[in-house]
């Protein structure tokens, strides 16, 4: 009877920690999303908030939901969402938040609306599921709700919590650790490393009593009715954090440190906790700046493909191509894969001094391996290679000194051709070409050679001793009373330069003037008439350039943060001319200690 009892117990818990999580109480609701089975192409959704009025914006086409890029959304795209939802009108648009995990396709990036739109689908956009974003960049909204009737008070619609998982994970965690009622055998078996006399590997076992109920949640324990046991086999090395494995099971709690993580990431993995293995696997991220040879960066890729972990996987790809320079002078370089070589030259984040240099990179690569690699490997490779956006002036020399262009002699032709054409064609003549817009070998990567970019350090002045004539000064600011000037030795916060218009030779004579800024307390944003939300903050500025034939260049420029000059461990989109810093360990950061950085400022035009 007692054992009934508890599994009665057992069922009650869980039905609470489901239905008793969140308790949401619509009194106006009225149901915005399409219900399933009446989902037609374009129908837009918000997703991951307890409130139907805010989430991830996710269209729907092709028979998938997906994703839409904030790049440059503003109220106008927001209104058009709110619009199409049946809301009254947009609040606010949401950049960075994590609704959860998103894992369908991006199909929406560069919108441009007018905000009078009634379907998002009808603004203006590359294409359907063409984008250079990540679903770090995934988009959100906050629309307005319904109106009281006869007044002017808008219905709060958010979500009200009765959060009760802490003292029911306590709960079901004190049920795991007495066994009582348990109905299901674990037996762990690890290997001692010692040998028996007849040359088996000897097995140390040990057995855990659970609850059916509990791990039916997770099919990889095969804790079906019928069943009452089973046996995993688990790495001495691992045997301990088991039992921490199971209880999170039970309480959705468990501590992690260096020295658990990749037992702990493996075990996750192994037995189908995608969310556990992720979170788990983001602590893999912080000791990737520690190798400077890169072997690090390689092992935890390959260990990322073998367990499954898409987001360790990308955040090794990420931090290579953001160091791909240093990478090429490493040790890693010559043991790179062809497959993870190319999926860092497919990226758009690639930051290269220019994209000759990434041209001969891969060349060097390709001639280290010799036959080690197919025709077919290399020249796939060489195809990433963005030919139209290999500076004008370098073009020639890789006409007379390319290495292997009688290997492959079509390939270069083409390519060459094309990027010859990009650089004394009008962009309108060439924007006549329906693929133009579309193809990858037109957007720029992230160049960080002086032709498009500059960068400074940027460290609090020191407060050093009055001038000898002080006295005789009393006019001059604050600043010059009590600062030495900027640069060195204690870094500066402005720095001015020029570019080009945009990468074709057409430009090459309309200069942009550009202002860059890195502001550290709001007095110092208050004197450039600016209000920052957090600090530190970058400002990257026009101050001036016009010239009617680069009407349709839109400017998509990037900060980069290099820690104590040895590696990038952030890079920023400017949002409205601004960007802000990551702290340590938060989404699109590496570790950088002491906050030690160089800013880098690089200026990117694209043709719209």
């Amino acid at each position: 009877m007692l054992r009934h009892r508890n599994l009665f117990s057992l069922w009650l818990l869980l039905l609470l920690h489901e239905s008793g999580r969140a308790a949401t109480f619509k009194l106006f609701g009225r149901p915005f999303e399409p219900q399933s089975g009446d989902v037609k192409e374009g129908d837009l959704r918000l997703f991951g908030s307890q409130s139907a009025s805010e989430g991830r914006v996710e269209v729907y086409h092709n028979g998938k939901w997906g994703t839409v890029c904030d790049d440059d959304w503003d109220m106008a795209e927001a209104q058009v969402v709110c619009r199409q939802l049946k809301f009254p009108g947009a609040k606010s648009v949401v950049i960075g938040k994590d609704y959860g995990p998103a894992s369908g396709p991006i199909w929406l990036d560069d919108l441009h609306c007018k905000g009078t739109e009634n379907y998002l689908s009808t603004c203006s956009f590359k294409g359907w599921g063409l984008t250079d974003c990540s679903h770090k960049e995934d988009v959100g909204v906050i629309c307005e709700t319904d109106v009281i009737p006869g007044t002017n008070t808008t219905i709060d619609d958010s979500a009200h919590q009765l959060d009760h998982s802490i003292s029911l994970s306590d709960e079901l965690g004190q049920i795991f650790d007495s066994g009582s009622g348990c109905d299901f055998l674990i037996s762990v078996q690890s290997a001692t490393g010692n040998r028996k006399e007849d040359g088996t590997l000897e097995m140390a076992e040990t057995e855990m009593c659970t609850h059916k109920i509990i791990l039916l949640q997770f099919p990889f324990f095969n804790a079906s009715v019928e069943s009452t046991s089973i046996t995993v086999s688990i790495s001495q090395s691992c045997k301990p954090y088991f039992s921490s494995l199971i209880r999170y099971i039970y309480t959705r709690k468990i501590d992690v440190t260096f020295t658990s993580a990749q037992c702990i990431h493996w075990m996750a993995s192994r037995f189908g906790m995608k969310q556990l293995m992720e979170d788990t696997g983001r602590l893999f991220t912080k000791i990737l700046p520690e190798d400077a040879s890169f072997q690090t960066q390689l092992s935890l890729y390959e260990y990322a493909e073998e367990t499954g972990d898409l987001v360790l996987q990308e955040n090794c790809i990420q931090y290579l191509a953001w160091n791909y320079q240093s990478l090429t002078t490493s040790p890693a370089w010559k043991i790179l894969s062809v497959k993870l070589l190319g999926a860092i030259l497919s990226r758009s984040d690639l930051v290269v001094q220019d994209e000759y240099f990434l041209l001969q990179t891969v060349q060097s690569w390709i001639k280290e391996k010799g036959n080690s690699t197919t025709s077919e490997a290399q020249l796939d490779l060489l195809n990433c290679i963005r030919f139209p956006m290999i500076p004008a002036e370098k073009l020639y020399d890789l006409e007379l000194h390319s290495s292997l262009d009688s290997t492959f002699t079509n390939m270069y032709r083409d390519n060459m051709l094309k990027a010859f054409q990009f650089n004394v064609l009008l962009l309108s003549t060439l924007q006549s070409n329906p693929t133009f817009k579309e193809d990858e070998d037109y957007k720029p990567r992230i160049y960080t050679s002086e032709a498009w970019s500059t960068s400074f350090d940027r460290s609090d002045p020191v407060p050093t001793r009055y001038p000898p004539n002080y006295r005789n000064m009393r006019y001059m600011s604050y600043e010059n009373y009590y600062y030495y000037p900027t640069p060195s030795p204690y870094g500066q916060s402005s720095a001015s330069f020029t570019t080009s218009v945009h990468y074709s030779l057409i430009f090459n004579d309309t200069r942009v003037s550009w202002q860059a800024n890195v502001f550290k307390k709001q007095r110092e944003c208050s004197n450039q008439g600016l209000r920052c939300a957090s600090f530190p903050a970058a400002r990257l500025v026009i101050r001036n350039y016009y010239n009617q034939k680069s009407n349709n260049i839109l400017f998509r420029n990037r900060l980069l943060l290099k820690c104590q000059d040895k590696y990038i461990c952030q890079v920023q989109d400017f949002k409205e001319d601004m960007a802000y810093i990551n702290a340590n360990g938060t989404q699109n950061a590496y570790p950088c200690p002491k906050d030690e950085y160089t800013y880098h400022f690089v200026v990117r035009p694209e043709y719209v």
